[in-house]
């Protein structure tokens, strides 16, 4: 596993649950709003941490450390995650992707073998914008292929979608609408703007303009709020 930052402790990554957070390299998204460019755009830069050195602090952790979030980056492009979640499942830990869903094959085969335990999905837009906000050529039926995975399966999951001002406006939140119809849970978060975005420049809608979004969701998702709001 390609592993770039290591935050050993987390009460927010992981629902529910004392955690670690561990941020993998590489992305086959370019989103401009993404706040982690390093580990996107050039991910040798960044030190590589031995995943002996993880395992090892996570063993010593055991009966307090609950989980691992596992994000990027995309956590799908490493070859071995499978086998670094197998290391992660023996030491008894319960696992959460962070994960933009564009390889729904890999996440397909880790649900199956449930190896995973809660899932966090980006929703970058609606399928009209999802090109725009990827940053990337989509195809979106892949996209459309994990939603229906998570949706129609038996793990914890959650979509979420960072809100940017120049990106998603109401017709943009009518498509996401439409996209995770029948959905559990989905969280609409703030965007903010710092060194490290891809592209920044950017603006924040308020709490109170993120609110306004709420009512599109009605009768369409179970759980709908507003996450990060200053």
């Amino acid at each position: 596993m390609q592993i770039h930052g290591f935050n050993k402790t987390t009460l927010l990554d992981y629902p529910g649950i004392v955690a670690a957070t561990l941020f993998t390299g590489a992305c086959n998204f370019r989103c401009p709003f993404c706040q982690n460019a390093d580990l996107v755009l050039d991910p040798s830069s960044q030190p590589l941490i031995p995943e002996e050195e993880i395992l090892s602090h996570l063993r010593k952790r055991k009966g307090i450390t609950e989980g691992v979030c596992i994000t990027g980056g995309e956590p799908t492009l490493q070859a071995d995650l499978r086998e670094f979640i197998l290391k992660l499942k023996d030491l008894g830990l319960k696992v959460k992707l962070d994960t933009n869903g564009y390889r729904p094959k890999i996440l397909k085969g880790l649900l199956e073998e449930n190896l995973l335990d809660y899932v966090a999905m980006d929703i970058k837009s609606s399928a009209e914008g999802y090109e725009r906000a990827a940053g990337v050529k989509t195809d979106v039926g892949k996209i459309k292929e994990s939603i229906k995975l998570l949706i129609t399966g038996n793990i914890d999951y959650e979509f979420r979608t960072t809100v940017v001002r120049e990106l998603h406006s109401n017709k943009e939140m009518e498509g996401i609408a439409e996209l995770i119809f029948g959905a559990k849970k989905y969280f609409l978060q703030q965007y903010v703007d710092r060194d490290s975005v891809i592209c920044p420049g950017f603006s924040a809608y308020s709490g109170e303009e993120m609110e306004a979004f709420l009512p599109i969701f009605e009768g369409k998702v179970g759980q709908v709020s507003v996450r990060g709001v200053d």
